[in-house]
This record gives structure tokens, C-alpha cells and sequence, in this order.
């Protein structure tokens, strides 16, 4: 809405009645509703329109016909140019074109109107996969015209700036079409252009538009009048462009729009005329009215007008007293009628329009309203237009490895490593906390003073690398300053009471003599002494602090610090250590601050991230005040300033030269201020004058302020200008003035910490408060220029430039705007702007993120101003988090669609902030195809969506890991050496993540997580295993850490991490878990083998609730998707199941037969026997030739069993069979960690000749290629797997499981399948009988992309799952779409399979505890789902899914019992790798 008020386009006062009448249908005030019918104010009238007549083709009511202007719709077309024409017989039934774009689009018109008068129907088609082409369009009535935009249109077309129209191609097969209809008997052709959205590009016909002709409908000649003797009544002109604005869907125009669209209006209505439509016609036809109303007397509200203005006002009245909501068109609509009635009422009462007027423009509501109508255009919900992008331009692919930190360790002096090493025995010693430690240089000699705290005692530990003998002169002290004696108890052995003090002589550490140092220890008592102030007495000469006592506080003015992470683990040390020496010059100011951390960049940058993060975790200190800001030491603001920009411009520089540290680079700019050269930072000093001269507030708090500025500036001042002007907007409660301090963390103790402190409260009188809220307004855009360059107002004011002149205050201050911002985004910042308080958040999140992608390309150049763009973008992601914080509560009501499209933008938001975001944009893309199947009604729409939700959440989960491993081990070390808090250590990395779209973002999956399982009858559980126990409640973290414990009585493990390959302890009955392991996963399988109740629980309050029960005795009663649970009195008789577990965990005795080596160390897979080869190779055979054909089954051939033990006992490996005995041995007494040795061990083999001749000769006989013929180094590679293969014998889980059921270890033998890998385009396993029901006539099975190791293996996600009943195989019912976030491609290559003679038993699930190994390594590759067909194609998924399906069928038929089947797809085609007895 514009700051004008009072007339529209329409008329009201001018109109005849019946005119009058159709407008009040619209709008009773004659006020407009929306800016077409925008309102000028009186004074403004006679100008406005006289402007807007001169500068149109049409004055007054005649049209005076001007030399044509190139139509924008047109772009230039010059005439002449051959185009492709399709002809226009009518006779024809369709006709076409074909064109070909640049080479890599085909383009297909044709044109349908079966007779002449019927719709002409235009269908273009286009071989494109992408979903960005837009047809820019318009038809020709005229070929002198502008285009016509006629009124029938695609679904889902705009109109651009009014000339023409966008309809976007929708996706049909592989192609994209578009269908328009031609309704208008006057249009000659179509004319367009094809724009590719995401790629900024267009296309033409040999550089100009393409023109196809249609059909034209014969009409009766016209005897035309000359259009400038034609006329049309300015009502008439008015009606029909509240037509046109209503048939175009009540569009937002601005000005300009407005008046095209009363010009156009006008042009209709005399091309009418023109064609001898007379004016009482048209009247009739606009205006529908009968006399039926004539002859009434006319009430007051039908003879008086209310002028617009007042009508105006009292509308701003009612949405203020409404609490300012952000109105719907139809909402306006009646806001202006009530408005205009309640006015209307009063007339109706008496009242006059002065008194009116003179009642409602009290105070300064008049100012408001013309300020509201400038700047935040109320009544009417803005929206920007989104460009559509290809989101896989975003993807960010920057991983940055580890730097080896002993090639790049900055060189440390001898003697301060010999106090760190002396430091560290004594914290060790000590066992204590550490509570303060510092290290003074003194000259080319330092002393390390370290307190700790243990028990009862303060100890002192002294160390210095002087040479010379050195005597300790000190004190205690209750106060600083103080000099008191040490009791006797707190004396040193040889030291000698003097004035006031001790002297105690430093003695050579007896600890290590090779330290070299001297040293003093004290133990104090008394816990009433606060601190230690001393000096040193070398010879005569006294060695002093800068000319000071020395003085060490007992607490560091911290709170109790623990000794975490003492070793510096995972962290750039030497960077930490140099910054904890420095970091006492640091405290003096923040200019000394930010010239060490720029002095250090160069060190930080060569440690890679864990360099960036040590200065991260440093910054952040500092920012959260953890840090001493300044210390006994003046510094201009200019100084501060020019450090900051110093700091700034090399991180600008990392920022471009190393994309992978990008991330990092960020968050510690958001900790620092811009800074800058010149005045910028002078400036603070200067303006705090002006403004306590011209607004006489020289003394008082605002004195004590000045000189705090002068002495030291810092972030503080932007909160304390803040209460400021808070304080004065309240009308001076100084409440709220302490209010804003407190609230940013500063409290009346701050205040006094100062340097300079301030003591005094703000004191203003009510006439100072207009031009101090200008001055401080004007005052806080400096302050945020130097400490808060991530403040949004700030950023952009830097980026857009500005200036003031002539003003006595600010003079001559200018910031020249960034070049080459995009076109229109300026506008697009003033559109944020006037959106940052908005109730209804979502338009500002759209303009945000619209921002930030705008913003996106110029941040990967090397621009002159990069910083201040990164500053800008950092602003925007910032307000993006508060403003999701704040539209929670419009989210309490909203649907799920509303949530699902808040996801996608906070999820938009965090993928342009992160350096690695392949896995991020891939959740974002499935949000968008979750949004577009739960707006066209999917019935799969919640289910699909859920697993975009837990992809979503594994992301986040792998994003908080991240910081936490690059973070946090910093944040320890570093913390510990400057005495930082420990709530502040602790929770440094959950802070960060706070403060990011990740926090967010996690928030909003939590809200939708239940209304999807609600939606798609998810329920709160997964019962994987459904079996009915009692035990008590025992809650761990991860599974993993218990599997090889054995527990004493039933236990329900509650367990928050199941990775899928761990194994169930002994003594569980049952375990759950928030967890999503696939339902045949290996844990998931041992579980239902167990007979052990094992699910998932979605609900967290459920959760929470049984974790609660701790301890407590609990039954279980899981059905196929609940569990439920109650609580079990000791006393209470349990089932005898229950019973029996309780007296007797044991479990039945397992035997294996040994196996020979046979002399063959290859066999095809016609020989084939149980004396050479397990079950699983058996099988694989025994399917070949039997299957239906369209079952593929690979070629195999094997390693039979004993030739392992047969090439070990080899003398070529001699050496390997003696460490694998002596292992074993070890291992026999308990010592499991030799498990890994031994595997090891077993690589060092070498093969036989012989194995390796026989080995060829199977392989390439059977049809497989041989790996030696592609060199030695192949074959190398193949022996390696063979072997690994062999010691996954000793895998942890193997061996503790073999051991869990009895089974001798030595009688495990281990053959070796060998298939030529199927490069998967998805992988499956199948159980033959649904193993959650126990269902013999459905069968269940779950499929991923790539290699079925991340199904079977511990990879996070779920697969796809279905069941299909065997009576119906063409029917299968997805139970859960995938959430895995990788999958695994491989080359051409070999696999070689484990197959144990322990996978055959009856009653022991030995399948999948050992490992098989494929010859090459395969590929992580991170899945994009939402161009996956198995996913997005409903009829490739009925038909893959079919026949996986159909194949575990035939497969179970031929063994007559339930199958474990494993397999792949490959090219539509399936292939079945193994199968086993289903346990």
C-alpha cells in the first residue's frame, strides 16, 4: 500500500448510482482494499492525476493514438524475419512444428479447433528432464500490438510486469508438456519464448521469437468509427478495470501496474465501441442493474461521503486495537467496510465529519498511519516471488582431511615445554581441580605459578628455568593488595618469616632431575585466603610484574575448572598453548586481542579445521564474556577498530582461498565485530559528545558512559544504547532499562567491573526524549558498525551504503554501496526490512532465503568487499533462526503441511551455511516432494514424508557429531588452561549448534514427527521381535558397550543407540531403543532367534517414561505395532517363561565336527559337498538350473574348508603360524584384545603356488575372470580379501557368540565362496515368512540402493520395506520408504563370501557374523531418493518389488520351508546371491 490515502482510480463522488452500487459490492467506503485501487491524500489529488493523465496515451475520455513502442513482450522482433507457421485449414484436425534449441531440446507445437468459434487448443511438448522451463508468452490480435494476455490460463501462470505471461511445463514421462487454450475469436497467434529458470537462460528461434499462427474465426465486416472520435464514460472505465483486477485474481499492483491496467481497461471498452457496441450496451452489461432502486430516498450513508483519509485512519485503529495482524484480501476487504460503517454510524448519530475528524486524528495517528502506509503497507499479506532453482547447483562438496599436526607444530622453547611437563606431573599428582595457572615472561626466562585444589588444600606449585639461584618473597591475602604472614602450617621446609611476608628458596625439582627448573610448593589450609601476592630476589636485584607485585588469586576469578581432555587430543595444541601465553597480553584490550588472533592466523590456517576451531573456540570465549575484556589499559575505538579489520580482512582471505574451512571462518567472524579503517571506529568517541551536547545530558550516567567509550569500547555498548532507548520508549521506567541490561547479561556488578564504571542510573528528562532517541538511533547504527557485524541493519546499511550531510551530527559520514549486487536486490533487503516484526513469519523467511540464494554466487568470488557480504549473509542466516523461533506459535495449529514447508526453508537455510551439505540438499528435495504429494493428495504422501523426516534427523545427527568432534576437545583444553567455567566448557558445542538452523530445525521435526506416524497409522512403535517377557529396567547408551556383559536376572535393556550388528547380551529379554536398525539386521534377526521382545519407539515421552521405571520389575505385552507395559510386584508369580529365565539362562550345548583339508585348494560349484563347503555355498548351487530363468543366479566357485589351516601350517608362513599360536594362547586366558592382533597376524600370509594355480583354473574355467590377468597387483588385492575373509574368524562378535552357545572355537572352519560381484542398482533380503507376525503367507523384505552391505551391515537408515501376500505377488504394500542416507557402488570385481561350518547348526543363527569381502573397496555414495524410480515411480516399484517377491516365492517352493534370501536388482533383472533355512 502507498503513503497515499484518499482517492482511487474509482471515483465514488462522481459516480452515477448505479455505478455506486456495483462498487459497493466491493467496497462500501470507496476506500481501496487493495493497491489498485490505491487512495491518494486530498492535497495530493489535483497533481497526481493531472501527472498521471500527461503521462498516458489517453486523455480524458478520448484516445489520441501514438507511434508504437516496442512491446516488451515482443523483445525486439524485428519484422521480416521468416518464422515457422502452421497452417490454419480448419479442415486439419491437428497440426504441428517441431524446433530444436541450441541442440539440446526438441520442441513440439501443435495446434487443435476442430471449427471455427471453438477454442483453439495449443499443446507444446519438450524433451527436458529438468522442471524449470517457463513459457514467456502472449497472443497477437494485432501484429502492431502488444501482446494480449488473454484470460484463460495454465494452471499455475503469473503475469510478468503486466506485458506478459509465465506458465511453467509440467513433467509428463520423461518430458515436459503444456497445454493453453485460445479462447478470444480475435487472436491471430501465440507468440513466446522458452526461459530455463534454474540456469538463467533463454531460448529463441534463430535469435527471435517463436510465432505461430492460429486459426481466425470469420467475422461480419464493421463499419469501425475513427478512434479519436470515440468516447467512453470514465464509470464505465472504472468498472471494468475492477474487472480485469478481479478476473487476474485480485493481484497486488504497484503504481505504475495501476495505471497500465486502467489504460488497458480503457482500450477494451473503446476497441468495443470501435466494433459498434454502443454504450448503454456496455453499461448494461457492466453494471447488471434494474430501476427496481430508483424513486427510494437515499439514506444518510447513501447522500454523505466519508473522505478516504478518515476512513483510513479509523481502519489503522482497528488493526492496532487487533494487535497489527497481517490481513488476507477478503479480511481487508471488511476491515475498510466495518471501518466506513462505524463512521457512517456516527453521521447517522449527528455527528459532523469535523467533529469526526477532530475526534479520531488525535495525538499522532495521523503520522502513524502515513509512516505504516510507507513502510509496512498493512492490510495486505506481501509475498516475493521465488525463483525456482536446481537445487543441485547448491550442493557444497568440501571435506577438508586432517592435517598431520607434527609436520606443521610451530617450534616451542625448550624451557616453557619443561614447565608444561612439570605443570602437567603436578596436576596428575595433585588430583585435584585446577584453579588458576598462569605463565609470566620474564625476559628470556618464565615462571609457571599453578593452584589447584585438593581436598581441604590450596596447593602452589612455583616453577622457574632461571639459572641462578631465586628466592620466593610472598604473602597471603584475604583482600588484593593485602600482604599478610602464612601461618606456620602453610610454610615450606627452610623458610624464614620477615616483615609481613615469608622468603622461601626455589629448590631444583626433585621429581625429575632432568626438568632442569627450580621450583616452590605450597599448601594452604585456610580457605579464607583469596590469593598470593610475592616477588622474586635474584642475588639483590628484585624481579617484579611490569613493575608490579605479582599476584595470584586462588580461584582465577572462576568458578572450579576440571582437568578435561589434559593431553590436548584432537586438538592444534601448540596453537592452544600459544594462545593461553598470550592470552594475559590479550586481557588488556580488544585491540591487543585481535592483533594476537591475526598475528596467529597464519599458525591456525596451516593446522587446518582444528586450527580454525582452536580460534573459534578462543573468539567465542571472549564473546560470552568467559574471557577479562580489558585490563588497565586505555585504547581508542580507532585502534579497537582498525584491529577488527585487520582480523576481518584475513579471514576474508581464508574464506577464499580454502572453501573447506568456510564453515569454521563464519562462526568466528559472527563472534567479532567488522571493524574498519578511518573514522569508522573514531567516530564512537566523537558522536557520544554530540549527543550529550545537544541534548544537555553531560553528566550523570551518561558522563560515566562517555568515559567508559573513551577508555575502552566493547559489545557491551550496543546493549547498554539499547536500554537506552528502551528506557526512553517506556516513558522512563527504569525498570525497563535494567530489564534490557539483564536480559543481554549484564548486570549492576558488569557495569562497576568497568575500568571506567558506571555507577549511576539514566536520568532523562521528558523533554530530552525526542532528540535523544534520534541521536542514540542514529548513535547505535555506529556502534553495530564496529562491534555487531552480523546485525542485520547493520549489514545491510554497509552493503547498500549510506551517508548523511549537513546535519552537524554524523557530518560527512559515507559508505558506498557493494558493486554488482543482482538486480532487484536492494528491494529485496527493504522487503526483509519492512517484514523483521510481522506476526506471520513466513513472507520474511521467504525473502531471507530468497536473500541469501541471491547472495550465494558472489560469495565463491574474490571480491574487493567479500567481507562485507559475509557479514550480510551471516546477518540473514541469524534472523532466519529468530524468526523460526518466533513463528512457533502461528505452527501450534498449523497443519502438517505448513510444518513440512517451514522444514524445507530452515533446511534450505542450513545447507547454505554448511561447507559439506550433499546429504542436506538431498533432505531438502524430498521435503519438496513430500509438499507436492501431500498437496495433490498421495495416499503415500505421511509415509514417504516420515522417511524424509529420519533421513533428516540422521543428518542432524551427523552435523552435531561433527562439531562435537572439532569443537569440543578445544573447547576442554583450552578452557582448562584459561580457567574458563565449567558450565561454560560443558556446554560449549550444544551452544553453538543452538545458535544455528540446526536447533531449529530439529525442533520443527520433533512437532511434525507424531502427526506424520498419526497420519500414515505408524503408531509409537516398531515391534521387530514380538515376544512377551518380564525383567527389569536397565538403561544404557549404547548397545555395543553390553553386548559381551552378562546380566544376573531378566533385564529390558533401554538402550538410546543400536547400530544393527551388535549382538543381545546374556540375561536381556528385552530390548528397546529410539534407534531405527533395520527389521533384518543382524541384531534384529539374533533377537527374534533369541526369542528376545526387541523395538523401536518413536515417542519420546513414551520413552521417557520407561526410562523413569529404572530398576523396576516390568512386563512387556508387544503386538505387531505397540507394546504394552506395566509394572510387576517383586512378589508377583511371573510366567513360567519368565520364570525359567530367571533359574536357568543357560542354553543348550552346540557341537562341531573339525573339517580336513581334502588336497584341493579349489572347487566349481558342481563339487560342491558338506565335507568341502558350509550351507550357504550348498544352496547357491543347488539353485542353479532349478529357478525360472528369469532368476538370475551368479557363477561360483570356492575355497573349500581346511585350507586355511593347511596354508598356515605352510613353512613359507612358519613365523605367522607360531604369533597366531601364541595369540590364541592368550586369548584361551581371557585376553579378548588379542582378537584384533591375530586378524592382523593372519594377513601376513603368503599363498602356495599351488593354491593360486588351482584357484586360476576354477575361476577361469567356470566363466569368471582370473584378477592376476590384470597384473600381480590384482591378484595381491584378491589375496588380501581371501584373507580377510579367513580371520573374520576372530571377529569379536563371532568369537563371543560362538563362546555364548559352547562351541569349541578351534572346530570352526571357514570356506571361502567366490562369486563375480553383480554391480547393484539396488540390493534385497527377503524372509519367506513375515518375521514380525509370524504371517507363513506373507512374505516381508526390504531393499536399498547400491550393495546390500548397508542392509545387512551397521549402516544408519532404514531400507524400503513391503509385504506382499503369496496369493497376490503383484500387489505389494510398502510398509516405509528409505531413509538410508548412503549407498554403496562398486566396480567390476570379485567378492568372496565367508561360509562357516557354524552357519549350518540347527538352533544357532551363525549366519552374518563373519565377514565377506569384495576384491575392491566400494564407493559411499550419498542418495538422492527424490529421483529415485523405486521411490518416485509408483509402476517400476510395483514391478521391481513384484518380483522380488515372486523370486522368494519360487525360492521357498523348491526348499519347501521358510527362506533368509539375499539378492539384487540389476537392470530391472533379479538376481539371487544366497539362501538359508529363515531362523
Amino acid at each position: 500500500m502507498s503513503n497515499t490515502v484518499g482517492r482511487s482510480i474509482f471515483y465514488p463522488t462522481s459516480l452515477c448510482p448505479s455505478v455506486a452500487e456495483y462498487q459497493s459490492k466491493v467496497n462500501s467506503s470507496g476506500i481501496p482494499a487493495n493497491p489498485l485501487f490505491k487512495a491518494v491524500s486530498i492535497n495530493q489529488r489535483s497533481a497526481q492525476t493531472q501527472n498521471f493523465l500527461l503521462s498516458s496515451k489517453f486523455r480524458g475520455n478520448k484516445l489520441y493514438v501514438r507511434k508504437r513502442k516496442s512491446a516488451m513482450g515482443r523483445l525486439g522482433r524485428a519484422a521480416g524475419i521468416p518464422h515457422a507457421v502452421l497452417t490454419t485449414d480448419h479442415s486439419s484436425e491437428q497440426l504441428s512444428e517441431k524446433y530444436n534449441l541450441n541442440g539440446d531440446i526438441e520442441l513440439q507445437v501443435g495446434v487443435d479447433s476442430v471449427a471455427p468459434g471453438s477454442i483453439t487448443k495449443v499443446d507444446i511438448q519438450a524433451s527436458h528432464s529438468s522442471d524449470s522451463l517457463i513459457l514467456h508468452w502472449g497472443v497477437v490480435r494485432d501484429r502492431q500490438a502488444k501482446w494480449v494476455l488473454p484470460s484463460r490460463r495454465p494452471d499455475g501462470t503469473t503475469v510478468y510486469k503486466n506485458k506478459a505471461l509465465r506458465s511453467p511445463f509440467v513433467k509428463s514421462g520423461s518430458g515436459l508438456t503444456l497445454k493453453i487454450e485460445i479462447d478470444d475469436p480475435a487472436a491471430q497467434a501465440i507468440e513466446f519464448l522458452i526461459f530455463d529458470e534454474a540456469n538463467n537462460k533463454w531460448f529463441k528461434s534463430n535469435g527471435e521469437n517463436f510465432l505461430v499462427k492460429l486459426p481466425v474465426t470469420e467475422r461480419p465486416p464493421v463499419t469501425e468509427r475513427p478512434v479519436h472520435e470515440i468516447s467512453v464514460p470514465e464509470d464505465l472505465v472504472q468498472i471494468q478495470a475492477y474487472v480485469r483486477w478481479e478476473r487476474k485474481g485480485k493481484q497486488m499492483y504497484n503504481p505504475e501496474q495501476e495505471k497500465e491496467e486502467y489504460e488497458a481497461a480503457r482500450k477494451e471498452l473503446l476497441e468495443e465501441v470501435a466494433r459498434g457496441v454502443s454504450v448503454q450496451e456496455l453499461r448494461a452489461r457492466l453494471t447488471n442493474k434494474t430501476s427496481s432502486t430508483e424513486g427510494k430516498e437515499p439514506s444518510v450513508s447513501q447522500t454523505k461521503t466519508i473522505p478516504g483519509e478518515l476512513v483510513q485512519i479509523q481502519a489503522y485503529i482497528r488493526w492496532e486495537k487487533a494487535g497489527k495482524p497481517n490481513y488476507s484480501l477478503d479480511q481487508q476487504l471488511r476491515e475498510f467496510e466495518e471501518a466506513k460503517k462505524e463512521l457512517l454510524a456516527e453521521l447517522e448519530k449527528g455527528a459532523s465529519i469535523d467533529e469526526i475528524r477532530k475526534k479520531i486524528t488525535k495525538g499522532e495517528i495521523q503520522t502513524k498511519v502515513a509512516k505504516q502506509l510507507k513502510s509496512k503497507k498493512y492490510f495486505s499479506v506481501e509475498r516475493i516471488q521465488r525463483k525456482r532453482r536446481d537445487l543441485m547447483q547448491l550442493i557444497n562438496k568440501h571435506v577438508v582431511k586432517d592435517v598431520d599436526l607434527q609436520d606443521i607444530a610451530a617450534p616451542k622453547a625448550p624451557t616453557l615445554t619443561v614447565l608444561e611437563r612439570y605443570a602437567k606431573a603436578s596436576e596428575e599428582q595433585d588430583k585435584g581441580l585446577v584453579l588458576n595457572k598462569k605463565i609470566y615472561k620474564l625476559g628470556d626466562n618464565d615462571l609457571l605459578v599453578l593452584v589447584t585444589k585438593d581436598a581441604d588444600k590450596t596447593k602452589v606449585h612455583l616453577a622457574t628455568n632461571f639459572k641462578e639461584p631465586i628466592t620466593l618473597h610472598w604473602a597471603l591475602s584475604r583482600t588484593q593488595g593485602e600482604w599478610s604472614v602464612p601461618p606456620p602450617s602453610a610454610l615450606p621446609p627452610g623458610s624464614v618469616p620477615v616483615h609481613k611476608a615469608a622468603e622461601t628458596q626455589f629448590n631444583t625439582s626433585p621429581s625429575d632431575p632432568s626438568y632442569e627448573i627450580q621450583t616452590v610448593d605450597i599448601e594452604v589450609e585456610d580457605d579464607t585466603f583469596k590469593g598470593m601476592p610475592f616477588v622474586l630476589l635474584s642475588g639483590e636485584k628484585w624481579i617484579k610484574n611490569n613493575g608490579s607485585d605479582f599476584y595470584i588469586e586462588f580461584d582465577g576469578g572462576k568458578k572450579l575448572m576440571p582437568k578435561v581432555n589434559a593431553d590436548g587430543q584432537g586438538t592444534a595444541r601448540f596453537l592452544l598453548d600459544k594462545i593461553a601465553e598470550m592470552e594475559h597480553e590479550a586481557q588488556k584490550s580488544f585491540m591487543h586481542r585481535f592483533n594476537i588472533a591475526a598475528d596467529l592466523m597464519d599458525q591456525a590456517k596451516d593446522a587446518g579445521s582444528m586450527g580454525l576451531a582452536g580460534m573459534l573456540v578462543w573468539m567465542r570465549f571472549m564473546a560470552t564474556r568467559q574471557l577479562i575484556w580489558n585490563k588497565n589499559y586505555n585504547v581508542k575505538p580507532r585502534e579497537i577498530s582498525k584491529a577488527q579489520d585487520r582480523l576481518t580482512d584475513l579471514l576474508q582471505n581464508v574464506y577464499t582461498s580454502y572453501p573447506g574451512f568456510r564453515e569454521l571462518v563464519r562462526m568466528i567472524m559472527s563472534t567479532v565485530g567488522r571493524g574498519g579503517e578511518g573514522d569508522v571506529g573514531q567516530r564512537i568517541r566523537d558522536e557520544i559528545l554530540v549527543i550529550q551536547r545537544k541534548n544537555d545530558s553531560k553528566g550523570g550516567m551518561m558522563e560515566e558512559w562517555h568515559q567508559k567509550l573513551h577508555n575502552n569500547t566493547s559489545p557491551d555498548d550496543v546493549i547498554i544504547c539499547q536500554a537506552l532507548i528502551d528506557y526512553i520508549n517506556s516513558d522512563l521506567d527504569i525498570g525497563v532499562y535494567w530489564k534490557t541490561l539483564n536480559d543481554n547479561g549484564i548486570t549492576k556488578e558488569r557495569l562497576l567491573s568497568y575500568d571506567r564504571a558506571i555507577h549511576s542510573e539514566p536520568n532523562f528528562r521528558r523533554d530530552q526524549k525526542e532528540g535523544l532517541l534520534r541521536d542514540l538511533g542514529n548513535y547505535m547504527r555506529t556502534l553495530k558498525a564496529v562491534h555487531s557485524g552480523a546485525d542485520l541493519e547493520s549489514a545491510i546499511s554497509n552493503c547498500m551504503g549510506y551517508k548523511t550531510e549537513g546535519q552537524g551530527f554524523m557530518v560527512g559520514v559515507k559508505i558506498n554501496p557493494v558493486s554488482g549486487l543482482p538486480s532487484g536486490f536492494p528491494e529485496l533487503l527493504q522487503f526483509v526490512q519492512d517484514h523483521i516484526e510481522v506476526k506471520d513469519v513466513e513472507p520474511l523467511l521467504e525473502g531471507l532465503l530468497e536473500a541469501r540464494q541471491e547472495l550465494r554466487p558472489l560469495l565463491n568470488k574474490n571480491l574487493d568487499r567479500l567481507r562485507d557480504l559475509l557479514f550480510l549473509d551471516i546477518s540473514l542466516d541469524s534472523t532466519v533462526r529468530t524468526a523460526v523461533e518466533r513463528g512457533y506459535e502461528q505452527l501450534d495449529n498449523a497443519g502438517p503441511e505448513k510444518i513440512m514447508y517451514f522444514i524445507s526453508m530452515v533446511l534450505e537455510n542450513l545447507a547454505l551455511s554448511s561447507d559439506d551439505n550433499e546429504d542436506l540438499i538431498y533432505c531438502l528435495k524430498g521435503w519438496n516432494n513430500a509438499l507436492s504429494m501431500c498437496k495433490s493428495k498421495d495416499a503415500h504422501w505421511a509415509l514417504y514424508a516420515k522417511s524424509v523426516l529420519d533421513r533428516t534427523r540422521l543428518a542432524l545427527t551427523n552435523k552435531a557429531e561433527w562439531y562435537q568432534q572439532i569443537l569440543q576437545p578445544s573447547a576442554e583444553y583450552l578452557g582448562s588452561l584459561l580457567g574458563v567455567e565449567r558450565w561454560a566448557v560443558e556446554i560449549f558445542t550444544e551452544e553453538i549448534i543452538r545458535a544455528g538452523s540446526a536447533a531449529s530445525l530439529s525442533s520443527l521435526v520433533n512437532r511434525l514427527d507424531p502427526v506424520l506416524r498419526k497420519t500414515a497409522n505408524l503408531g509409537s512403535w516398531q515391534v521387530i521381535s514380538p515376544v512377551e517377557t518380564v525383567g527389569y529396567i536397565e538403561v544404557v547408551d549404547e548397545l555395543l558397550s553390553v553386548q559381551n556383559k552378562s546380566y544376573g536376572r531378566p533385564t529390558i535393556l533401554i538402550a538410546k543407540s543400536v547400530k544393527g550388528e551388535e549382538e543381545i547380551p546374556d540375561g536381556a529379554v528385552a530390548v528397546l531403543t529410539p534407534d531405527m536398525p533395520d527389521v533384518l539386521s543382524h541384531v534384529s534377526v539374533r533377537a527374534r532367534n533369541s526369542k528376545v521382545c526387541f523395538a523401536t519407539c518413536f515417542d519420546p515421552n513414551v520413552l521417557c517414561n520407561l526410562q523413569a521405571n529404572k530398576g523396576k520389575l516390568l512386563r512387556l505385552k508387544p503386538t505387531s505395532s505397540d507394546v504394552v507395559y506395566s509394572v510387576v510386584e517383586e512378589g508377583e508369580l511371573v510366567d513360567a517363561k519368565s520364570t525359567q529365565l530367571q533359574e536357568d539362562g543357560s542354553v543348550p550345548t552346540l557341537s562341531l565336527v573339525r573339517k580336513q583339508f581334502s588336497g584341493r585348494y579349489a572347487i566349481s560349484s558342481e563339487e560342491f559337498t558338506s565335507e568341502m563347503v558350509g550351507a550357504k555355498s550348498r544352496n547357491i548351487a543347488y539353485l542353479r538350473g532349478k529357478v525360472p530363468t528369469w532368476i538370475g543366479i551368479p557363477t561360483s566357485v570356492a575355497i573349500p574348508f581346511g585350507v586355511f589351516e593347511y596354508v598356515l601350517a605352510d613353512k613359507r608362513n612358519q613365523e605367522v603360524a607360531e604369533k597366531v599360536k601364541s595369540l590364541k594362547m592368550s586369548l584361551a586366558e581371557g585376553d579378548s584384545s588379542t582378537l584384533g592382533e591375530i586378524r592382523k597376524t593372519v594377513l601376513q600370509l603368503e599363498a602356495p603356488p599351488q593354491l593360486v594355480e588351482e584357484l586360476r583354473t576354477k575361476m577361469k574355467s567356470s566363466g569368471m575372470p582370473w584378477p592376476g590377468d590384470e597384473g600381480d597387483q590384482r591378484w595381491e588385492q584378491a589375496w588380501k580379501a581371501i584373507k580377510k575373509v579367513w580371520g573374520s574368524k576372530w571377529n569379536e562378535r563371532a568369537y563371543f557368540s560362538t563362546r555364548k552357545v559352547k562351541l569349541d572355537h578351534e572346530y570352526l572352519a571357514m570356506a571361502v565362496l567366490v562369486q563375480e560381484v553383480i554391480n547393484a542398482d539396488y540390493a534385497f533380503v527377503i524372509h519367506t515368512t513375515n518375521p514380525s507376525s509370524g504371517d507363513s503367507s506373507e512374505i516381508y523384505a526390504e531393499v536399498v540402493r547400491g550393495l546390500g552391505e548397508t542392509l545387512v551391515g551397521a549402516y544408519p537408515g532404514r531400507a524400503l520395506s513391503f509385504i506382499c501376500k503369496k496369493h497376490d505377488l503383484n500387489s505389494p504394500q510398502v510398509l516405509g520408504y528409505p531413509s538410508k542416507p548412503v549407498g554403496l557402488f562398486i566396480r567390476r570385481s570379485i567378492i568372496f563370501r565367508s561360509d562357516s561350518n557354524g552357519e549350518d547348526l540347527e538352533g544357532y543363527a551363525g549366519a552374518g557374523l563373519y565377514d565377506s569381502v569384495p576384491m575392491d573397496e566400494e564407493e559411499e555414495v550419498l542418495i538422492d531418493y527424490s529421483s529415485d524410480p523405486l521411490v518416485v515411480d509408483s509402476s517400476f516399484r510395483q514391478k521391481i518389488l513384484s518380483s522380488i517377491a515372486g523370486a522368494g516365492s519360487e525360492i521357498e517352493k523348491l526348499f519347501g520351508s521358510p527362506q533368509d534370501i539375499e539378492g539384487v536388482i540389476r537392470d530391472g533383472n533379479v538376481f539371487v546371491v544366497q539362501t538359508r533355512p529363515q531362523m
